[in-house]
């Protein structure tokens, strides 16, 4: 994982470099939606550090960390990462694979609270501060 404080969104794809944009995914699927974007919200990690278990933001394995907008809400609405229109497809729920990559507690700890899957629908430059909203 790379932090950066800015990437390049491609419609139907991803962010440039990122591995679903590549089709290298774990989950790839050129029919399949939801891979193009994944959010966490900040206060999702900062409760579960508070319950105990520290997970750094690039270790949430998510593209986007935000603050100040639950994501749930997004599911099946367009919004808009800066200049970047995208769509909510479903929860991002937390793996096995997420919590042996860190540590014990990260999957129940972000039960329903792992983020957020979204399709790029308009490319475009995502940079580190843009505010998320709902269209």
């Amino acid at each position: 994982m790379t932090v950066t404080r800015s990437a390049e969104a491609v419609a139907g794809r991803g962010l440039r470099g990122d591995r679903y944009e590549r089709g290298a995914g774990t989950f790839s699927n050129p029919d399949g939606r939801g891979y193009d974007l994944t959010l966490v919200e900040a206060e999702a990690l900062e409760d579960l550090a508070a319950s105990g278990v520290e997970l750094a933001p690039a270790e949430a394995r998510r593209n986007l960390v935000v603050r100040g907008i639950e994501l749930d809400a997004l599911i099946g609405r367009r919004f808009r990462v800066g200049e970047v229109e995208c769509f909510g497809q479903r929860r991002c729920e937390p793996c096995a694979h997420l919590e042996g990559l860190t540590r014990p507690g990260v999957l129940r700890g972000l039960v329903h609270r792992g983020g957020l899957r979204a399709d790029v629908l308009s490319g475009g430059e995502i940079r580190l501060g843009d505010p998320v909203e709902a269209l």
